[in-house]
């Protein structure tokens, strides 16, 4: 379906802090866009024109989480009203005529910054709650579900209905076209939890990066993680089936240095002997310095005569917000050493810092994409089926 629906308010869900830093970004590169209604971790802008192309939107910079487009606010002091109004909105009503909605996203917006306090991000017990009563009053079938029914991700290119609740008794509706992988997670948010065997929160960061990247990383490749200590990283990245090579002068943890798959190099990154870096295919950089010597050290690998590298995932720790005006000199810097597909985004379980991918072409990832269909239908397979419908399970 389509319709002349043009929107004129966008919505973006960010981490507690960046709030005057995403506006700052918007400023430079939406010029037509101005700031409206904020709270910490959410922030509203107003377009100078309506946008009559709403399908094709983005929203410029890194640190938007989520963004989408604002179809009214809803207060309330009872869940059940707050969901009943939240279907009776009149721009909510107009756009569900003309446009097919794919899920529903509630979320909340972050209590705190992220491993402050025991506070990781994602969808809270009181969202779960707030979903099973949406969907009970969804005029829409598709959207209904049993109570206990949510939805942790979407589906690619649809649109998408968020509820975004900025206090319990405040709610804001709208809507996003699920056009990137991390819009098909509520808030931005990928459904992570860091489990117990977990040495620190790197592993979450990790994890994060490797979905929202979808970097071509297979099993047996070798990746050096500098500044690996004390582990956790290196422990998402043996559980991707790679060969890790960890580089800190500091200890690691014992689960990760008994690991076969794991050797640890304690030496300082800058300080690393070649022979040691031979047929290295990814380098994974998280060291709390300054962007510009993680840079440095990655820069030392990748223009080695014999380098390998297809890739790389850099944390770029922003001690000042203001280091993030440097961000497109970070990338461009990258793109010399031979890099053309970077990419840069604050994780959910980022903290004041920035992630940057890179590979070496666009085409790396449609290489991905393209084994993963050749995976789920074996011709050889199907012949011995002589079923047309048959195909193989997925990971």
């Amino acid at each position: 379906m389509s319709s002349a629906w043009s929107p004129q308010f966008v919505f973006a869900a960010c981490q507690r802090g960046a709030e005057l830093a995403l506006k700052k970004e918007c400023a430079a590169r939406l010029e037509n866009a101005r700031p409206a209604f904020s709270r910490p971790g959410f922030v509203t802008f107003k377009l100078d024109q309506p946008c009559l192309t709403p399908e094709k939107f983005q929203f410029p910079g890194a640190l938007a989480r989520t963004f989408g487009f604002c179809l009214g606010k809803i207060q309330g002091d009872h869940l059940q009203s707050l969901a009943e109004q939240s279907w009776q909105l009149p721009a909510v009503q107009e756009f569900l005529a003309a446009h097919l909605i794919d899920n529903l996203h509630v979320w909340q917006r972050d209590a705190d910054l992220p491993g402050k306090h025991g506070f990781e991000p994602g969808v809270t017990p009181l969202a779960q709650e707030a979903e099973a009563a949406l969907r009970t009053q969804s005029p829409l079938e598709n959207l209904q579900a049993d109570e206990t029914s949510v939805q942790t991700s979407s589906r690619r290119n649809r649109w998408v209905l968020d509820v975004a609740m900025v206090e319990p008794t405040e709610w804001w509706i709208g809507c996003h076209r699920t056009a990137r992988r991390c819009d098909c997670w509520p808030g931005g948010v990928p459904p992570l939890v860091l489990p117990e065997h977990a040495v620190n929160r790197a592993y979450l960061k990790m994890k994060e990066a490797l979905l929202w990247s979808a970097l071509p990383i297979v099993p047996g490749n070798l990746c050096v993680e500098l500044g690996c200590a004390p582990g956790g990283a290196s422990q998402a990245l043996l559980e991707a089936a790679v060969q890790v090579i960890g580089v800190d002068p500091a200890e690691v943890d014992p689960a990760v240095e008994s690991h076969p798959r794991f050797s640890h190099l304690r030496q300082r990154t800058m300080e690393i002997p070649q022979r040691h870096l031979l047929g290295v295919h990814w380098i994974v950089a998280d060291m709390n310095v300054a962007p510009k010597y993680t840079l440095d050290a990655a820069e030392a690998i990748v223009t080695q005569p014999n380098s390998a590298v297809r890739g790389m995932v850099l944390t770029l720790k922003l001690s000042d917000w203001k280091l993030l005006d440097q961000l497109s000199e970070y990338m461009k810097r990258i793109r010399s050493w031979g890099y053309r597909d970077v990419r840069a985004r604050q994780l959910a379980f980022n903290r004041q810092e920035i992630c940057v991918v890179a590979l070496r072409s666009r085409a790396q990832r449609r290489v991905r994409r393209k084994s993963r269909k050749q995976r789920r239908i074996d011709p050889a397979q199907k012949r011995k089926t002589c079923s047309p419908h048959f195909s193989s399970s997925t990971s």
